[in-house]
C-alpha cells in the first residue's frame, strides 16, 4: 500500500504538481517574464481565491484598485516565508520573484485565461509599478 506521494519542481516558471477534484497545487519558480520591468498586466480570478506561500527567495506582490479597467491606486507587499497569503477572487494582482524564489500556489483547478481578466499597464502605470518596486527594495 502506498501511503503518500511526493511532488517537486526545480525548473523555470509555473508547474502544476497535483490536482484533486476542484483544486490544484503548483510551484512557481523564478522566470524572467516576472521581473518587474517585464510585468505589463495585472490579473484577477473571477471564480476563485488564490493562495500563495513563499518557500524561499523573495516575492513582491502588487495590487490595484480599478474602475472600468482604469487603474485608480496601487499597493504592494513583500511576502514573508512560510506565511499563507490569500488573495480573494476579483482582486487584481501581479508579482515579481527573485532568482532563488520558490512560491507554492493553491487555486481552483479550472482557473484559466477565460476566468482571469487582465488589465494592461500604460506608461504611467508602469512608472507607478517601478516606483512601488523601488520603494519596496529600499525597505528591505
Amino acid at each position: 500500500m502506498k501511503f503518500y506521494d511526493i511532488y517537486d519542481f526545480e525548473g523555470v516558471g509555473y508547474e502544476k504538481l497535483f490536482h484533486h477534484q476542484d483544486w490544484r497545487v503548483a510551484i512557481l519558480n523564478y522566470i524572467e517574464e516576472l521581473e518587474v520591468e517585464h510585468i505589463n498586466y495585472f490579473e484577477a480570478h473571477t471564480l476563485t481565491d488564490e493562495v500563495f506561500v513563499l518557500l524561499s527567495g523573495k516575492c513582491h506582490m502588487f495590487f490595484i484598485e480599478e474602475k472600468n479597467q482604469v487603474i485608480k491606486d496601487m499597493s504592494s507587499i513583500s511576502l514573508e516565508p512560510n506565511k499563507v497569503y490569500r488573495i480573494p477572487k476579483g482582486v487584481y494582482h501581479a508579482h515579481t520573484l527573485s532568482k532563488e524564489a520558490k512560491l507554492l500556489i493553491v487555486e481552483e483547478e479550472n482557473t484559466c485565461y477565460d476566468n482571469s481578466p487582465r488589465i494592461y499597464l500604460d506608461e504611467a502605470d508602469r512608472k507607478l509599478l517601478m516606483n512601488k518596486f523601488k520603494e519596496m527594495c529600499r525597505e528591505v
